[in-house]
């Protein structure tokens, strides 16, 4: 018969612990990389809050296809906005369209769903039938 002494059993359980809490960590640590990547349509608004006012103002819609558009009289400033997160965007598109072997168009919808979510109120949104709506 064996016997472990007490600083023995202690060892064990402090091993056991710390066993414990690495695989807590590796966890949490998953956890949090599908956190990210199921926020990634994020994002593709680079950053989101960026067109905030001019959608608000009506001078930016957002279109079914995931992209920006200056409306109307739009300053020449809007519409280069308009031009920098477009060109952010595409690159995103590409990249999770090229991760997941999907359509680019595909994921421009997916990611104009998202957008139009997380819009503020008055933001426009051109329909693929070239329909205006308003938030």
């Amino acid at each position: 018969m064996c016997r472990r002494s007490r600083s023995s059993e202690r060892e064990g359980a402090t091993a056991g612990a710390r066993a414990a809490r690495g695989r807590i960590a590796i966890l949490l640590g998953a956890a949090l990389l599908i956190g990210a990547a199921l926020a990634s349509p994020a994002l593709a608004q680079s950053p989101p809050r960026l067109l905030d006012a001019p959608r608000a103002a009506g001078s930016v819609g957002e279109r079914y296809d995931g992209l920006a558009v200056a409306r109307g009289d739009a300053s020449p400033e809007i519409v280069a906005l308009v031009e920098k997160v477009n060109a952010e965007r595409r690159v995103v598109y590409a990249e999770r369209a090229a991760s997941d072997h999907a359509p680019i168009e595909a994921v421009g919808r997916i990611y104009a769903a998202e957008i139009m979510k997380s819009a503020p109120p008055g933001t426009w949104f051109l329909s693929d039938t070239g329909q205006w709506t308003r938030k």
